[in-house]
């Protein structure tokens, strides 16, 4: 389920600057921003705080999916995100350890947070 692909929104904090993106990877991708190894806006506005994620069996829909939420107004974003995720809780580290991808020196998380993946086919 972790290479699965997927689509993620980023915040700098809550209800800060948002990040729409999509991977195939997504706890590589989010440690590469996390980390700023990625170049570009989430580095520069310091985005790096998963607050939402759906995953997907294929690439092509994924995309889809992703530049239709990026089309969104910001308040349909912000609705999306705190349908699921209403604390705003980073669900990084909750992803990594339900998809069998744990680090070294991850902490427990908020138990809200852990309520995903979510899978939207």
């Amino acid at each position: 389920m972790a290479r699965h692909p997927a689509v993620y929104i980023l915040a700098s904090r809550q209800n800060g600057t948002l990040y729409v993106g999509v991977t195939a990877h997504l706890v590589n991708r989010i440690w590469q921003h996390r980390n700023g190894t990625i170049e570009g806006f989430s580095r520069r506005y310091r985005i790096d705080r998963l607050v939402y994620y759906e995953c997907y069996s294929d690439m092509p829909t994924a995309i889809r999916r992703e530049k239709q939420i990026k089309k969104w107004r910001r308040r349909w974003k912000l609705a999306l995100i705190e349908r699921e995720n209403p604390y705003w809780d980073d669900l990084w580290e909750c992803f990594v350890l339900i998809s069998g991808f744990p680090l070294p020196g991850m902490t427990a998380v908020h138990p809200a947070g852990c309520g995903f993946p979510l899978s939207r086919e």
